[in-house]
């Protein structure tokens, strides 16, 4: 198989996206066969490129009796060279239209196994590998590159390092029992849950860091907002406190989802999201404390138990309330990680925050201030049972220089989901793993 030239004075090569600046011009693109109808003596093939998709049109008196039969028995999906003149057509999908000239196909695609019609989730993520080719899924993680992009500029635009986070870990970060063992030459180690105790030690060096990578968790859940591998951002910030997060939480969501709107319209508008609810994400946020929302939860009919963290249920029905993320801060200490920082002024509750997005998508972001004391950090690692030993090198950030510091993890598919309006967080990440998923 070669990727042989149509001819020597073959026209510039051109893609889909760029195709506005070519019109009157004849180009040649490269691309694949999204899908072809025809009518016996002119065919509408579309081509995608992975910049988009364009319409073609083909007259079999041009092309030729043989040439035109070729073209119109191609399968879906086939990989094809193709020439033409470049023309403006309002009626045309994205306004504009290819005359096909001439064209080599690279190669006959047959029986491929998404056909366009209704297919059930189970069969499409079988299909994964294929089904990331529709214009559907592509509008979705070209979402999500944008937000990676937006995500990487607001830190890296404010003087944050980015301060990788080993994978494999000897300990637990966010509990026991969410946790995937390996065997690490001859000893137990076990994939990362967070990155967020190594970027404590990347704060104490540098003021402010953040790290952006995989993370897993072996929770037993097949709900919509779960995956037993997901991408996570995590900034960190020595001398802060809890409204010094909250505040640089509020303004990095206000901007990246400005950026993803700006960026991304086109993409949004294929999956007929509703953008003026994204363009309501402006500040200020609701702040409420945990016990202000719980006496909410009870005046709607969703009481929560005394001292339990939310659920789905809660946090969509909270949600529901207003129009854009809501923050809410000051959990029980009971449900949270070791190392949020009890509240002076009330040790029943740490100076954490969750901050909630709106239209039911839930919790997308949890953070606030970490656990500053040498004698307090001792004490609840022995209440969460959990070996010293292996933390003997993160209370060494308490032992030298310690100072009040924060930050938080804000889940990338999460975040996504609620960008794209998508009822499920499977579809933000190129090949999910779930709970009863591992292929492809």
């Amino acid at each position: 198989m070669t990727l042989q030239r149509i001819a020597a004075d073959q026209p510039p090569l051109a893609t889909i996206a760029s195709i506005g600046d070519h019109v009157g011009q004849e180009v040649t693109l490269r691309g694949w066969l999204y899908n072809l109808r025809s009518s016996g003596k002119i065919a509408f093939p579309q081509l995608r490129d992975g910049t988009g998709i364009i319409q073609c049109v083909a007259f079999k008196k041009a092309l030729g009796a043989e040439a035109f039969d070729v073209l119109t028995h191609l399968g879906q999906e086939s990989s094809l060279v193709v020439v033409g003149e470049v023309r403006a057509d309002d009626r045309a999908p994205g306004g504009y239209e290819l005359k096909i000239s001439r064209f080599h196909v690279i190669q006959d695609a047959k029986g491929y196994p998404i056909a366009p019609k209704e297919h059930g989730p189970a069969f499409l993520h079988d299909h994964r590998h294929l089904w990331v080719r529709s214009r559907r899924q592509q509008a979705i993680l070209r979402l999500r590159h944008l937000s990676v992009q937006a995500i990487r500029h607001y830190f890296d635009s404010r003087g944050y390092v980015l301060f990788d986070s080993p994978i494999f870990t000897p300990n637990a970060c966010e509990g026991t029992s969410t946790l995937f063992e390996t065997e690490y030459f001859g000893r137990p180690a076990y994939l990362t849950q967070s990155g967020q105790l190594y970027q404590e030690a990347g704060a104490m060096a540098f003021g402010r860091t953040y790290c952006f990578g995989p993370t897993f968790r072996a929770e037993k859940s097949g709900t919509r907002r779960h995956l037993t591998e997901f991408w996570m951002v995590e900034p960190e910030i020595a001398f802060a406190d809890l409204d010094d997060i909250m505040d640089i939480a509020e303004d990095f969501l206000v901007e990246i989802v400005a950026f993803v709107v700006d960026k991304g319209r086109r993409h949004l508008e294929t999956l007929e999201r509703d953008v003026s609810r994204l363009e309501n994400i402006v500040k200020p946020f609701p702040r409420i404390t945990y016990d202000e929302a719980c006496a909410q939860l009870a005046g709607l009919g969703v009481p929560v138990e005394p001292e339990d963290d939310f659920g789905s249920p809660h946090e969509t029905r909270l949600t529901q309330e207003y129009d854009r993320p809501v923050m809410v801060h000051r959990y029980p200490t009971a449900v949270k990680a070791f190392y949020m920082k009890e509240d002076p002024a009330n040790p029943a509750r740490v100076l954490g925050v969750d901050v909630l997005a709106p239209e039911g998508y839930g919790e997308i972001i949890g953070g606030g201030a970490r656990e500053d004391d040498l004698d307090v950090l001792i004490r609840k690692i022995a209440e969460h049972r959990l070996p010293q030993e292996y933390f003997e090198w993160f209370l060494d950030l308490r032992r030298y220089g310690t100072v009040p510091h924060g930050g938080f993890g804000m889940g990338l598919e999460r975040f996504v989901a609620w960008i794209c309006g998508i009822p499920h967080i499977r579809e933000t990440i190129p090949f999910p793993r779930t709970i009863d998923r591992l292929t492809p």
